[in-house]
């Protein structure tokens, strides 16, 4: 498990202090997949290089499995790293060694023999899916076959923990889904802690099961992946959540209702249901809606028909659906 306890970390400039993290709280369990998301200077990567001790915390502890890092002799803190992988946005590859090479570095480094390390890095290449570039160097490689070895080499030592810093900020979609697959697939195989730095909430929703949101330093909301889809409390929450989130005042003027999704089945089609069930068509004016893992969370805006009959029968069909919380727009004259 890993803890942080009112965890803050201020850097001097010239203009005086900044509070880059203040007062962070959060616990971590084992075996979780845990995404920290938050707009470009949100204090993401200080976080995520306080709990590595990569930057040491002005105030507050950092906690793995009981273990206070930030009371470690420098020994001790050497020893506990080593159980601790992390994976950059830019691969960060010894571009003058092989795939194969670039694995066995930190196993060399722990003083682990040449035939063992060689044969504990190609176990790695297969795991990463690239056991026919032992020999290639980086130069050679796409982005995310980089980061499969990336990943590889941050596998070496056995951590327990895998940090993973804007990990497909670099790639393409495709890739960046790939990729995601594969640390989902290692935490599944191999029990390993994650933790995923983004400023994407599409990555959060692939793949984590639990979520904390920064702003400005600030931890404003944590929960469930599924919680804070479905009921983000911030503004700096309904931002990533939404972002593209449609204002009332720019629709045309109609009926209006918001359709709220609270995390039912994404499978079932509600609008095409209720033009079958009801014959009753409705406009979308709107929508931010988003699969996580098979559930449907968002919103829809929705004009209704300005036949007041047809209205009242889409409305009692809407609210008659379960995970669906319906709310008219009162008093809209555009």
């Amino acid at each position: 498990m890993i803890e942080l306890r009112h965890l803050s970390k201020t850097f001097p400039t010239a203009e005086g202090d900044f509070e880059a993290l203040k007062d962070i709280n959060l616990t971590i369990l084992d075996g979780d997949i845990f995404g920290v998301v938050g707009m470009s200077g949100a204090g993401k990567s200080t976080l995520v290089r306080c709990i590595n001790l990569l930057e040491r915390p002005t105030a507050g502890h950092v906690f793995i499995n009981g273990q206070d890092m930030t009371a470690l002799n420098p020994e001790r803190l050497r020893q506990m790293r080593r159980s601790i992988g992390m994976i950059f946005q830019q691969f960060n590859l010894l571009m003058q060694r092989t795939c194969l090479k670039n694995i066995c570095f930190p196993l060399e480094i722990a003083g682990v023999s040449g035939a063992d390390a060689k044969r504990r890095a190609m176990e790695l290449l297969e795991i990463v899916g690239l056991p026919d570039k032992a020999d290639a160097y980086p130069a050679q490689l796409s982005g995310g076959q980089k980061q499969r070895v990336a990943i590889a080499r941050a596998l070496a030592s056995d951590p327990k923990v895998l940090l993973c810093d804007e990990a497909t900020s670099a790639l393409d979609p495709t890739t960046t889904r790939s990729i995601l697959r594969l640390i989902q697939d290692i935490n599944r195989r191999m029990g390993i802690t994650v933790i995923v730095i983004t400023h994407e909430m599409a990555v959060v929703e692939e793949i984590c099961s639990h979520v904390a949101i920064l702003d400005h330093g600030n931890m404003v909301e944590t929960g469930t992946v599924e919680e804070i889809f479905q009921n983000p409390k911030t503004e700096a929450g309904r931002r990533l959540v939404y972002p593209d989130g449609v204002r009332i005042d720019q629709l045309p003027p109609c009926q209006v209702v918001r359709v709220a999704f609270n995390g039912g089945s994404s499978y079932e089609p509600l609008i095409a249901s209720l033009a079958i069930d009801c014959g009753v068509k409705v406009n979308i004016l709107g929508a931010d809606t988003r699969n996580v893992n098979g559930q449907a969370f968002g919103t829809m805006l929705l004009g209704l028909p300005q036949d007041g009959g047809e209205a009242a029968k889409a409305l009692n069909y809407l609210r008659a659906q379960p995970d669906v919380t319906v709310e008219e727009v009162p008093d809209y004259h555009g």
